[in-house]
């Protein structure tokens, strides 16, 4: 017997008892309970009105769920890139820089070193000098023990690494005269000046520094 035909056979002005008994067996008919909403009907609901609901500074609703969607978006990215390749280092040629005394120069110091060591074997002690005492300063950028602007003098360089190096200040000062003297002043090269500059740059690399310049 379905509800319509219990309605139908029930009295017109039935008593308050039998009212009670006709409605529970109505509201616990098949039909009646299976129009009531699911727990995932309800469920589904309570996300969609959280959604809603969210605030995001002054936005809220749709717009901002579309702002913490990306938000995330970019979060899982930022982690993937960081699993891939790791935290991003900085270069150490763009530390040193390529101005060394006025003059566009990416070489390290090692191979000043060796360009040092191959213009003495020529005969250019000018260039052997120069080269060797360029190595000594690049050397000490690359440590970050100082660092150099177009502007720095050898001069300078000298000045700043004998304060880290107070033990080596007057032949750092020395060495800094050396380069001056046949970079600008057209003096003549020297196998002795060449090598103390060389030998002095060696000493430095084993050398802590004293303070950081």
């Amino acid at each position: 017997m379905t509800p319509t035909t219990v309605l139908a056979a029930a009295p017109l002005d039935p008593d308050p008892d039998e009212a009670r008994r006709l409605l529970l067996r109505e509201l616990t008919g098949r039909d009646y309970v299976a129009a009531q909403p699911t727990w995932l009907d309800r469920a589904a609901d309570a996300f969609w009105n959280w959604l809603n609901g969210i605030r995001f500074g002054g936005v809220e609703g749709a717009p901002a769920v579309a702002l913490v969607v990306l938000l995330v978006v970019v979060v899982v990215v930022l982690v993937v890139v960081l699993a891939v390749y790791g935290v991003p280092r900085l270069n150490r040629r763009s530390t040193r820089g390529p101005e060394l005394f006025g003059e566009g120069d990416d070489r390290d110091a090692d191979r000043l070193r060796r360009a040092a060591a191959e213009a003495a074997a020529a005969g250019d002690l000018v260039l052997a000098v120069t080269e060797s005492f360029r190595a000594l300063a690049r050397g000490l950028v690359e440590r970050d023990v100082l660092s150099t602007t177009p502007g720095t003098t050898a001069r300078a360089v000298g000045a700043r690494a004998g304060q880290v190096f107070p033990g080596l200040a007057d032949r750092l000062a020395a060495a800094a005269d050396s380069f001056d003297g046949v970079r600008y002043l057209d003096r003549p090269g020297s196998e002795a000046a060449w090598r103390e500059i060389s030998a002095l740059d060696l000493e430095l690399e084993r050398l802590a520094p004293v303070a950081a310049s």
